[in-house]
């Protein structure tokens, strides 16, 4: 498990929940494991179009170091890890609700489209929370 450096000084309460939630992919990984619950690391690929391994392999290890993230294995042939949401990330989750209602709104506002994850794949949009 990777060890955190995030552990402040902060100027307040914003600062530290975004050193948290900093980098492109961890809220979209937040939103994959809460819309779809426990996920193996290929399901979590194909749900992040246009993520890489390593940057995922980054992140996941991250928001687990952070308390966000579980990493299960499974000690079987082939090996099998999943991943899922712990508390303190669905309460995160829940704190960044009203972050995603204010992005669909601005969606409308401006006209922005959205795409799904398929689409995504293609198009090089990643869909939105």
């Amino acid at each position: 498990m990777a060890t955190s450096a995030r552990r402040g000084p902060y100027f307040c309460g914003i600062d530290a929940a975004m050193d948290v939630v900093a980098g492109k992919w961890k809220s979209l990984i937040l939103w994959e494991l809460h819309e779809h619950g426990t996920r193996r690391f290929a399901e979590l690929r194909r749900g992040l179009p246009g993520v890489s391994e390593k940057m995922l392999i980054q992140h996941l290890r991250e928001m687990e170091a952070d308390g966000l993230v579980h990493r299960e294995v499974y000690r079987e042939v082939p090996p099998k890890v999943e991943y899922s949401l712990t508390e303190h990330g669905v309460s995160l989750n829940a704190a960044l609700a009203s972050l995603g209602e204010w992005g669909t709104e601005r969606m409308r506002r401006i006209g922005a489209e959205k795409v799904s994850v398929n689409d995504a794949g293609t198009t090089g949009h990643r869909a939105s929370a």
